[in-house]
């Protein structure tokens, strides 16, 4: 059963299965999530993961995405580590979209290689597109 944390480990988890594939995404939000270009994440059911750190570990913060979507961000109230994110449009219902780098075993990332890019029109030129993997401008 894959588990993590976030950098502090005040805010733990757990889930069942082995998510549905890598997706690294360079839309507005995920730069803003990751201080970065881009985010990396694996889709899970939301009914597999289980925060099974104390009541009160986990905060989230919704807004409103640039596609029109509300996004909310799952996040550690000590160190504000970003664990996943959640949305209310169909794509994403049911689901969480964690963050890979909060996966406790590295081999988690090493394994996989990501099966699509999103919001590419808002990747930096300066970073290369995974060879062989689908390619969308938005969604």
């Amino acid at each position: 059963m894959p588990s993590g944390s976030c950098i502090c480990g005040g805010l733990k988890y757990e889930f069942t299965g082995e998510g549905q594939g890598l997706a690294l995404c360079y839309c507005l939000s995920c730069r803003k999530i990751s201080g970065g270009t881009h985010t990396v994440n694996v889709m899970v059911p939301l009914d597999s993961l289980k925060v099974i750190s104390p009541p009160g570990s986990e905060k989230t913060c919704t807004q409103r995405h640039e596609t029109g979507m509300n996004l909310t961000v799952h996040f550690c109230g000590t160190c504000g580590g970003t664990i996943y994110k959640t949305a209310d449009n169909k794509e994403f219902s049911g689901m969480a979209v964690v963050q890979v780098g909060t996966i406790d075993d590295s081999n988690f990332m090493e394994d996989s290689k990501p099966g699509i890019e999103l919001f590419t029109k808002y990747r930096a030129p300066w970073v290369p597109a995974v060879e062989g993997t689908a390619q969308k401008a938005e969604f």
